[in-house]
């Protein structure tokens, strides 16, 4: 799960609830201090919320981008309905589109997913190019999650479905028995964790989990439907849910820009934000001047 670097927002944010012809969502909006060159929309991924994005808030803010970053349906503060069937990845993709409606931007939009968010947005793209004016897919493959992760992903599907009323026993399952870096994390750091994994629906993890496990290569249908529009393919220098050479083979059929962050792993927007807010506010800008 990816684990921001801090849980303090800074002076250009806020938090708030988005209103959309599919409900509220809560957010993280950033704003500029004069006009905005443009509006990103940033899509969490699995296990994970709008935090993990707070990094990114503050300097995109600074070069000039509105930047709004959101819990899916169903996920951390948005909370859902108790049934399956709305979190599959065709509705999750439809949110998107809503939230992007929603934002009532005058300029273009920037679409962002991090890892299962990649896969969303991705989606979203598929049903609508129209509204935005690039992708990006951060840390995010082709289709299904390498073997590895495949075996995780199940054990914790097979958990949710026999035990997910008891989130808190599940919680602590999980630290048990990856528990590697828990000792060195801050007690607030901790505690939102915890409160994030509690406060989001296990019918959410059990379909998403599920789409990571079985998702199919779809980016032949990727660069059909939106042949003309920019895109970004993001990633740290490893990766253990999807293989770099993954990516890297990805971003090519794609006839998409490719950026890897020295330094980082699946979640370069937490672990490196400066240099990941740089390389899309570089992206952005050469994308907005390609098609003025």
């Amino acid at each position: 799960m990816s684990k921001p670097p801090t849980l303090t927002l800074p002076p250009a944010a806020r938090a708030h609830r988005l209103a959309t012809a599919r409900g509220e969502f809560a957010v993280h909006e950033a704003v500029p201090a004069g006009p905005a060159r443009g509006t990103a929309l940033l899509v969490p991924g699995y296990t994970g919320s709008k935090e993990d994005f707070i990094g990114l808030l503050g300097p995109l803010a600074d070069a000039g981008y509105r930047v709004v970053a959101v819990d899916g349906r169903g996920q951390h503060e948005s909370g859902g309905p108790r049934t399956q069937a709305p979190y599959a990845l065709a509705e999750l993709a439809r949110d998107v589109l809503a939230q992007t409606a929603a934002l009532g931007a005058a300029g273009p939009v920037h679409l962002l997913g991090h890892s299962l968010g990649g896969l969303i947005v991705r989606a979203a793209v598929v049903r609508d190019p129209a509204p935005y004016a690039s992708l990006t897919l951060l840390s995010s493959g082709p289709g299904a999650v390498c073997a590895d992760q495949q075996g995780r992903t199940k054990l914790l599907v097979s958990a949710l479905e026999a035990m997910g009323d008891d989130m808190p026993g599940i919680w602590a399952a999980m630290r048990a028995m990856d528990p590697r870096d828990a000792p060195a994390e801050e007690p607030a750091l901790a505690d939102f964790l915890r409160a994030r994994w509690l406060g989001t629906l296990p019918e959410q993890l059990m379909v998403t989990g599920r789409a990571l496990i079985e998702e199919p290569d779809r980016i032949d249908e990727l660069a059909a439907a939106a042949p003309g529009l920019a895109k970004l393919v993001l990633s740290g220098e490893s990766d253990p849910v999807w293989p770099v050479s993954e990516m890297d083979a990805m971003a090519h059929r794609l006839g998409a820009a490719r950026v890897v962050v020295p330094g980082t792993e699946h979640s370069p927007n937490a672990e490196d934000p400066a240099a990941t807010a740089a390389a899309l506010e570089a992206f952005w800008k050469a994308s907005e001047e390609s098609s003025a």
